[in-house]
């Protein structure tokens, strides 16, 4: 997204933010000079202007590109126009230091950036600048609902979807990965600036001048710190004037249409990575003693709820609780918070244990099922491969594409297969769940409260 006069050749991808290149979603990269967007239409012309769907890659807030993710099917079969963004990581996107403007939010200022963008120029690509979505998933479906709040989204936003990650998820202790404190990707701007004195310090950067220090290291030391910026997003700043969590609860957000959810099985992704690197993280030996490092107080009716016997081993048992703790349950009262006051909410849970091992970790042994991102291919094809070869699992994007096209084109994803979509309201969440029918139950409405444990969830103290 260069601001120049210069004619420079769009038919290629910009360089992605630097990056490792460890993770599965990762791409090397050093190149700072990557603040680039990629803009897909409909093959069919059209005379009237098309909503624009603005995607948010996921990645940890450290990986990714908008250029993975290939929307020719999400933009032909929906009628939508996708632009995707890559915006700074890590170090680069979310370094906290005292006396340094825009602490903690430079990335999120990059994802503002793109809103601005497509308003601006919305008409040079055939969109409508009065219908834009914006749509994240993980980190960028928490840097959506977070973008909810912040003064400077508003007027550039009408929609919203995020998937995977919202204003309310966090990890109680030892949940995210063992040994691990309590964390949330949404932190105080103290914390984040501790963090960043920190981080300088280990770099060798330390008063009177630790800014101009960290610009005279290469990019790769930098990336080496890439770890501690995997939870960053800086509130009690200009940006995101207060917690997201408290503004939605406030009511101070933009009160634009919701979509909002996850997947049945979203942490099997972490402890599959986890395993890959120590496959005696998560045993049967240690299964009890995980539960009582992470819920001191209430170990014994977690152990009851969770009994190992129950699983067809300590890792998916351990997945399936941190999942219904730490994602589902956050996800659905982050939903009936943003309803309260009668905003239309939609809620989802992508649910086909058939999909694509995105992340590769089913090495590990921990069947996948429909873990963290594993719904992605059912929107997007990743890095311009079509990953939908099993039985149903084309069918079952199509109708993921109709219904989010759908929300893109009108503020709701109408039915399903037939069947009405209620809206969640601040005391119900009704679910539509999006199975594969092959394998499956297909779509339909679930329970969702009673099969993550919510009710049981409500009475444990997660600090």
């Amino acid at each position: 997204m260069p601001d120049t006069d210069e004619v420079l050749d769009a038919t290629k991808a910009g360089s992605p933010c630097p990056q490792t290149g460890e993770t599965a979603q990762a791409v090397s990269s050093t190149d700072e000079d990557c603040l680039f967007l990629n803009v897909t239409v409909p093959a069919r012309a059209s005379a009237e202007p098309r909503p624009i769907l603005m995607w948010w890659h996921g990645g940890g807030f450290t990986s990714g590109a908008g250029s993975q993710y290939d929307a020719q099917k999400l933009a032909d079969q929906g009628d939508v126009i996708v632009v995707s963004a890559n915006y700074r990581l890590g170090m680069l996107g979310y370094l906290g230091l005292p006396g340094l403007a825009g602490s903690g939010n430079f990335g999120l200022a990059d994802q503002l950036a793109t809103l601005r963008w497509a308003n601006d120029n919305a008409a040079a690509f055939g969109g409508d600048p009065d219908s834009v979505t914006l749509y994240g998933q993980s980190a960028g479906g928490t840097s959506t609902c977070a973008a909810l709040t912040s003064p400077a989204a508003r007027g550039l936003v009408d929609r919203a979807i995020f998937s995977s990650g919202s204003c309310r998820l966090a990890w109680p202790p030892g949940t995210l990965f063992p040994g691990l404190p309590a964390s949330s990707s949404l932190i105080p701007l103290s914390d984040s600036e501790s963090q960043g004195v920190s981080v300088a310090t280990a770099l060798g950067c330390t008063d009177p001048d630790p800014m101009g220090c960290l610009r005279e290291r290469p990019v790769d030391a930098l990336l080496g710190q890439a770890a501690s910026f995997g939870n960053p997003l800086a509130y009690g700043t200009d940006l995101l004037p207060q917690e997201p969590a408290f503004a939605v609860e406030a009511g101070d957000w933009l009160h634009v249409p919701v979509l909002t959810g996850g997947n049945r099985d979203e942490h099997r992704s972490f402890i599959g990575g986890l395993l890959l690197t120590d496959p005696a993280a998560v045993t049967a030996d240690n299964y009890q003693s995980l539960i009582r490092g992470s819920f001191p107080a209430d170990a014994a009716a977690v152990g009851a709820q969770y009994p190992l016997a129950d699983y067809e081993s300590a890792p998916v048992a351990w997945a399936t609780l941190v999942t219904d703790v730490a994602w589902a349950c956050t996800t659905s009262r982050g939903a009936r918070e943003l309803a309260a006051d009668g905003t239309p909410v939609y809620s989802y849970e992508f649910a086909d244990r058939s999909a694509h091992d995105v992340s590769g970790v089913a090495a590990s042994g921990v069947p996948q099922g429909a873990a963290h991102a594993t719904d992605l291919p059912y929107l997007f094809d990743l890095g311009g491969e079509n990953l939908l070869t099993g039985p149903g699992q084309r069918e079952l994007g199509d109708a993921m594409v109709a219904a989010w096209a759908a929300f893109a084109h009108n503020g709701t994803p109408g039915t399903v297969d037939g069947a009405e979509w209620p809206v969640t309201t601040g005391t119900e969440t009704p679910v539509m769940q999006f199975d594969n029918a092959a394998t499956g139950s297909g779509v339909h409405l679930i329970d969702h409260r009673a099969e993550h444990h919510c009710a049981f969830w409500d009475t444990i103290d997660r600090r």
